[in-house]
């Protein structure tokens, strides 16, 4: 899930280990442009617009950060398909601002998470001191600089501990 000003990190590590891994990533756009700008104008071509996303055809629903977050959260349909996915028992991870996204879909009650720093005046229970926290169905994680180990982890709960430690060695993680 990409819109104008995503974090490119946080998109572009998970969705390169996904692939390591052998995940059929499938990149959706917020506003259905076949290329969308990152927050440092990297433009990444998307796959599908976002009203083309539901859980029935994917594993994992995942949203990255940036100045981004503050479009998705406007738009509303993204904190909507978090909601759906949950429901179908389907996982959904979010790094950095994007845990803001699952707080509005009423997800993160009761439950571990962490997120960026600059959120924590609207998410005061985030676990600062955790890069990635994993509880049920979600994932969450702090940013940029834990791009790796957020995606690691994705690797880890689509495909299992032995893949992840192989995308890993890959990579000299």
């Amino acid at each position: 899930m990409v819109a104008p000003g995503f974090e490119e990190i946080e998109a572009v590590a998970p969705i390169d280990l996904l692939r390591r891994a052998g995940a059929e990533v499938v990149l959706a756009s917020l506003d259905g442009e076949a290329w969308v700008e990152s927050r440092n104008k990297l433009a990444v071509r998307t796959d599908i617009p976002l009203g083309d996303v539901g859980p029935d055809d994917f594993d994992l629903f995942l949203v990255p950060g940036g100045p981004a977050v503050r479009a998705l959260r406007a738009d509303g349909r993204t904190r909507d398909l978090a909601r759906r996915f949950v429901e179908a028992k389907k996982p959904v991870a979010a790094i950095c601002a994007a845990p803001l996204i699952l707080e509005d879909a009423g997800l993160l009650a009761g439950k571990r998470f962490t997120a960026h720093d600059s959120t924590y005046s609207d998410l005061p229970r985030a676990l600062a001191s955790e890069r990635v926290v994993e509880d049920g169905l979600l994932t969450t994680s702090r940013g940029a600089g834990t791009s790796i180990d957020f995606g690691l982890a994705l690797v880890r709960r689509l495909f299992g501990q032995r893949v992840a430690d192989e995308v890993a060695g890959d990579i000299m993680a």
